[in-house]
């Protein structure tokens, strides 16, 4: 049974969390928060207390479930996927809670859809924590094609490559579309271009584990923004971050002095 609300993305139903601390008097400032890939707004967010951090922290909490995961609509043609399409529903998403700007946080997946939504939709966001992503986002990869095919082999045992093993052993754990993954899989690796990265004026942090062989070293990515800056979580990799107190101090510190 779905645990949030939706809303229509342009043909596709999206579940989503609008949460707002308990005290406040509706002018809490808004953070969108966006999963990773083969996660879900629970799983990435709520799961690891991060609603209850950033409610604490008197921040209005806006999550929502990607297409293709968690409770969202999830279609099987990977031209569903494009990221600047992922980027369009966080846009839609805002419009249909009439919200005018909010900061924005994601990670791995969420990172990659945040640089292409800061790039294309400047108007729309304040501050952007981008998170689980690093040098291999500028990077060409053919790791999108790898996962897909461990997602989509008949069974896991049979998978032999060791990415798209890990992806169809951590996409096992919840109850996701296989199908629907890999055809997202297969359209998000595209890498980011560093002419448009250099056109996001807004203040950017980028954090990733020390030891995440996923998404590479976060100090060049950093470096290609005007107003970026990298925090490295030491001894973890790309999986163990997201619970890390340190990951969490990183993004409070920053939302605290860049975020609306």
């Amino acid at each position: 049974m779905p645990t949030g609300a939706t809303f229509n993305a342009a043909g596709v139903q999206l579940a989503y969390d609008d949460l707002t601390p308990e005290d406040g008097d509706g002018s809490a400032p808004p953070v969108v928060l966006v999963h990773g890939f083969a996660s879900s707004r629970q799983e990435n967010w709520r799961d690891r207390d991060w609603d209850d951090t950033l409610l604490e922290a008197g921040r209005r909490v806006i999550a929502l479930d990607c297409r293709g995961h968690g409770e969202s609509e999830k279609p099987h043609d990977p031209a569903a996927y494009e990221t600047d399409i992922m980027a369009a529903d966080v846009v839609r998403l805002l419009d249909h809670l009439e919200i005018d700007r909010a900061d924005f946080f994601g990670y791995s997946m969420g990172g990659r859809i945040g640089t292409e939504a800061l790039y294309r939709h400047p108007e729309r966001f304040n501050a952007g924590v981008l998170a689980g992503i690093g040098a291999a986002t500028i990077e060409p990869s053919d790791a999108g094609d790898r996962i897909a095919d461990g997602l989509l082999a008949d069974d896991s045992e049979d998978v032999t490559d060791p990415l798209g093993k890990r992806f169809r052993l951590f996409a096992e754990t919840t109850d996701n579309d296989l199908e629907a993954l890999a055809a997202c899989a297969r359209t998000r690796t595209a890498p980011a271009d560093w002419d448009e990265i250099a056109q996001v004026e807004h203040p950017v942090v980028i954090v990733a584990g020390e030891h995440d062989d996923i998404t590479g070293d976060p100090e060049p990515l950093a470096d290609g923004f005007p107003n970026g800056e990298a925090v490295v979580i030491e001894g973890e990799d790309h999986l163990t971050t997201v619970p890390d107190d340190r990951f969490t101090d990183a993004v409070l510190d920053f939302l605290e002095r860049e975020g609306l």
